[in-house]
């Protein structure tokens, strides 16, 4: 089968660093889903790894991505949620092979039912970025839900989506928007990415480009998705006493005496945390797609595509990494068929 990988760390501008390959049809087995990659999208995670991941003792390929659409061709003994021509999405786990594939094996605990509004391209671009807002906001903040047509922001205190344009921010706008009461105030730095963040639902964007003490304070909740080593040190200027701040990166070292005082609550979230360590609950990363994929179709979430950038091969990755690297991204770029 067609796939994309490295055999080792290297720069983006290396011709290497990402390779077209062939590689042997995998086969379902337990709950696994035997699934036809049909569009897949990039996020930073993926670059990351191809930078960082150490080359395999035994040479062999790493095949990376972590945002899938496609159709189920297969199915393992124990599956009971899907069946063969199920339209499916999801995010996969970061310690098996990734989606940069023609056919991947994914865990059904972990794969939602495609909204029926959506095409793949559409549908890739959602999984990650919709499991991460959502486990940070509902299970780490644990901000209560409600199920009204969308958060009125008279109640509730303030949620600082620090970040506002990238994938995860904007899900995180979105998700706050419709199943929360909280005033939802995104950041972003350009007259575009401003905009897309109120198309997105936010109340009111600041800009952080410029120090953010002074255009907001007293937030009860403050999630930062990009940027971090500018920002954390900082926070406490605009978190309120016994607030929350949400992270998805590791910072460098700095002074944490001023959350300290503050009894900041400080959450980490990494959505593979479940398919890494084989929880217990790791089902709920299929009820949580299959709520977002209802949204979706009652036309309450909206995809976060912003373009097709070619099909699934070796250029088109190299080029769609490079532009994830830049940082400068705005919703998510997703890559379909494969030529």
């Amino acid at each position: 089968m067609k796939a994309v990988g490295r055999y080792r760390p290297a720069p983006i501008e290396d011709p290497a660093s990402l390779v077209d390959l062939d590689l042997p049809d995998p086969r379902s087995g337990g709950r696994d889903l035997l699934v036809q990659v049909e569009a897949v999208s990039v996020n930073p995670a993926d670059t990351k790894r191809r930078r960082t991941t150490p080359a395999a003792a035994d040479d062999s390929p790493l095949v990376l991505g972590w945002d899938a659409a496609g159709t189920v061709l297969e199915t393992g003994s124990e599956v009971s949620l899907f069946k063969p021509g199920d339209r499916v999405f999801y995010a996969g786990a970061a310690n098996r092979p990734g989606c940069n594939s023609a056919r991947h094996l994914v865990d059904e605990r972990l794969v939602g039912p495609m909204p029926g509004n959506l095409g793949f391209a559409e549908a890739a671009a959602m999984p990650l970025t919709a499991l991460t807002a959502w486990e940070m906001l509902f299970e780490r903040f644990r901000i209560p839900q409600h199920g009204g047509a969308g958060g009125t922001g008279t109640a509730g205190g303030t949620l600082l989506v620090v970040g506002g344009a990238g994938g995860v921010g904007s899900m995180a706008i979105q998700i706050a928007r419709q199943l929360t009461g909280l005033t939802v105030v995104a950041t972003a730095s350009r007259p575009e990415t401003r905009q897309w963040c109120l198309d997105l639902g936010a109340h009111a964007v600041l800009d952080h480009s410029r120090p953010l003490a002074g255009q907001i304070g007293d937030v009860p909740y403050v999630f930062i998705t990009t940027a971090i080593d500018q920002h954390l040190p900082v926070i406490d200027q605009v978190l309120a006493p016994q607030g929350h701040v949400g992270l998805i990166e590791v910072p460098k070292p700095f002074e944490m005496r001023p959350l300290m005082q503050k009894s900041t609550a400080l959450h980490w979230e990494l959505m593979f945390t479940r398919s890494l360590f084989g929880t217990a609950d790791m089902i709920r990363q299929h009820e949580i797609l299959t709520a977002v994929s209802g949204l979706v179709e009652a036309g309450r979430l909206r995809t976060t595509l912003t373009e097709v950038v070619g099909p699934i091969d070796a250029a088109t990755l190299r080029r769609t990494h490079a532009r994830i690297e830049a940082g400068r991204a705005r919703g998510k770029l997703v890559l379909e068929g494969w030529g």
